[in-house]
């Protein structure tokens, strides 16, 4: 498939995106040992800069590495990248901006000390708009039914890290149907988040009730079907078990939790 142009900038030179920039030794090749946040503009003005670079650098100071950039020095190197490809391809109505950072490269090995100094990629294209048939009768989602994702202690979906095995892993199960393109697949972890699907119109959810209230409007289906049972722990150290507010709160929840039903 032919690939449209792409601005890149790498370590501050202006490239052709299809050109190599990065080492083959770089971990964020070998190991997926990166982390990336993405922008777009309206009208030419870049949305929400402020909130997503916070997010890089808590993303930064989990996998314990330094940035190799400031805020103020990534915001000028889009300025400049942006112009860059105006200048290759001409000018768009709005862009995306991709910003990735590995750790480096070095000597092979997954000892992080190995890395020699954090290298950056960026990406500037034009963003792509939905179809006006899109926005008007919305979007078709596949819901990934099969769990294949890692631990959240173990990679926290809260990181935007290089590491997109979670996502790419819940593709084959998803919407997949040989006689028509595959559609867009949604994986939650947040029974919350499952809520607020439903009450968007994504599908049907099991959810306890306890989640649910009139006001919601939402209508239970199926009330013969049989429910999974899932097991409750209230966890607290053992010295707390004679405290009074200990034993309240745990009346309380056992109160409760005899009526739930999931």
């Amino acid at each position: 498939m032919p690939v449209p142009y792409i601005q890149a900038c790498t370590n501050g030179r202006l490239h052709d995106a299809r050109e190599a920039s990065v080492s083959p030794l770089n971990r964020g090749f070998l190991y997926g040992d990166a982390i990336y946040e993405v922008w777009r503009t309206y009208h030419g003005v870049i949305f929400a800069w402020g909130e997503h670079w916070r997010r890089l650098e808590q993303s930064a100071a989990a996998l314990h590495f330094a940035l190799p950039l400031t805020g103020d020095e990534a915001r000028r190197e889009v300025t400049r990248t942006v112009a860059a490809y105006r200048q290759a391809a001409g000018p768009a109505e709005d862009y995306y901006i991709r910003l990735q950072i590995t750790r480096g490269g070095g000597p092979i090995g997954l000892d992080v000390a190995l890395a020699d100094r954090a290298d950056y990629v960026m990406l500037v294209q034009p963003n792509k708009a939905h179809p006006a048939g899109t926005l008007r009768k919305g979007l078709q989602l596949s819901l990934a039914t099969t769990l294949r994702r890692n631990p959240a202690d173990t990679l926290n979906p809260a990181w935007k890290t290089g590491n997109y095995l979670n996502n790419i892993n819940s593709l084959p199960f998803a919407g997949r149907d040989a006689k028509t393109p595959r559609g867009i697949a949604m994986t939650i972890n947040n029974i919350t988040a499952v809520r607020k699907a439903v009450e968007a119109g994504v599908g049907i959810a099991v959810l306890p009730d306890y989640l649910v209230r009139p006001e919601m409007g939402l209508v239970r289906i199926l009330p013969q079907a049989d429910m999974p049972e899932l097991d409750c722990y209230l966890v607290y150290p053992e010295e707390l078990k004679n405290v009074a507010r200990v034993q309240v709160f745990r009346d309380f929840l056992v109160s409760n939790a005899q009526r739930w039903d999931y």
